[in-house]
């Protein structure tokens, strides 16, 4: 048993009580990889008391409830956090005053904020790590919890685009194998719309501005949104459905929240690193998928200047690598 796994396992056999939360905002990397997690170890440890806690997104029901804790026990239970490398995205509530916590992530290290991690960027997702977990320990899984995690590396791979090698493969290839996964019916689950998503991706499709150094970006208001019968949960979902366009190098997807007055921004790359232009506007995430929450619309329009920025010295390094042939 590697170590960092039988750090992890001894840590879950030993308390009693734990809790596992995800990062705000959640896709279903970050639920496919709590829910698997939860349901591994009550599998394993049925007297346990487990809990995933964190923001409901009905869209998602089909990995569970999630569970309402009223009274968190900070000195004698259990925190374990997958899918979220800092410590402001934790989707819980006092979160540094947990005094036991362990960390599964695959994005880049941007706060160290447990005593035992298991941190790997190139890992596909964090639903991946909890498979690895389960492999190399004694948690238990079943055919529930294997399609969780599918579904996790799926989404968060963009169905095996990226960030994947062969170890992916065999370990996907052998949930499918052992537990005879359904996979079209998880992948309907993932993927399947309602007219009122396949709207709105028109809408962000036909208004979505591009400048000519490839950069594509649109604003979605609320009054938008909501005339279309869908939500920003919905559009910030979409954007990896805009991957394979020519012109477009870098796209980001605003939305504001004006409920909350939040603007949420995320961005994809196929070519400049985003992470570090997010990382300056306290956002995060990987070199290629990021994000950003705000209140301020003066931040969301120099994020966009930046991310142009970006897109022209990608464009004119490119041609002046390919210049050299």
């Amino acid at each position: 048993m590697n170590n960092i796994y039988k750090s992890i396992y001894n840590e879950i056999k030993k308390f009693k009580k734990i809790y596992i939360a995800r990062h705000i905002g959640p896709d279903p990397d970050a639920f496919g990889s709590q829910m698997a997690l939860k349901d591994s170890i009550l599998l394993t440890f049925p007297s346990k008391e487990v809990y995933a806690v964190g923001t409901t997104v009905s869209r998602f029901k089909y990995f569970g409830k999630v569970d309402k804790v009223s009274n968190y026990d900070y000195e004698n239970a259990l925190l374990i956090v997958v899918d979220t490398p800092d410590n402001k995205r934790v989707d819980i509530d006092n979160f540094l005053s947990f005094k036991h916590v362990i960390k599964i992530d695959h994005h880049p290290l941007v706060d160290k904020y447990s005593d035992i991690e298991l941190i790997r960027e190139d890992a596909s997702s964090a639903s991946e790590l909890v498979l690895e977990l389960i492999n190399n320990t004694k948690l238990k899984m079943n055919e529930s919890i294997a399609g969780k995690i599918y579904i996790g590396i799926v989404s968060d791979s963009n169905r095996f685009l990226f960030s994947v090698n062969y170890k992916t493969f065999e370990s996907v290839a052998e949930i499918i194998k052992k537990y005879k996964l359904d996979i079209e019916k998880l992948y309907r689950l993932v993927y399947a719309k309602p007219l009122s998503e396949v709207r709105l991706m028109g809408y962000i499709a036909s208004t979505m501005k591009v400048d000519k150094y490839g950069f594509g970006y649109i604003e979605l208001e609320d009054d938008v949104i909501q005339s279309l019968n869908s939500d920003i949960s919905a559009a910030s979902n979409m954007i990896n459905d805009f991957n394979n366009i020519n012109e477009v190098t870098v796209w980001a997807f605003s939305s504001h929240d004006a409920k909350n007055n939040m603007y949420r921004v995320n961005i994809r790359s196929r070519g400049p690193v985003i992470n570090e232009i997010a990382a300056k506007y306290n956002g995060g995430g990987h070199k290629f998928a990021s994000g950003v929450r705000t209140d301020s619309k003066e931040v969301v329009e120099n994020l966009m200047k930046d991310l142009s920025k970006a897109c022209k010295e990608y464009m004119e390094s490119e041609k002046k690598w390919y210049g050299s042939y």
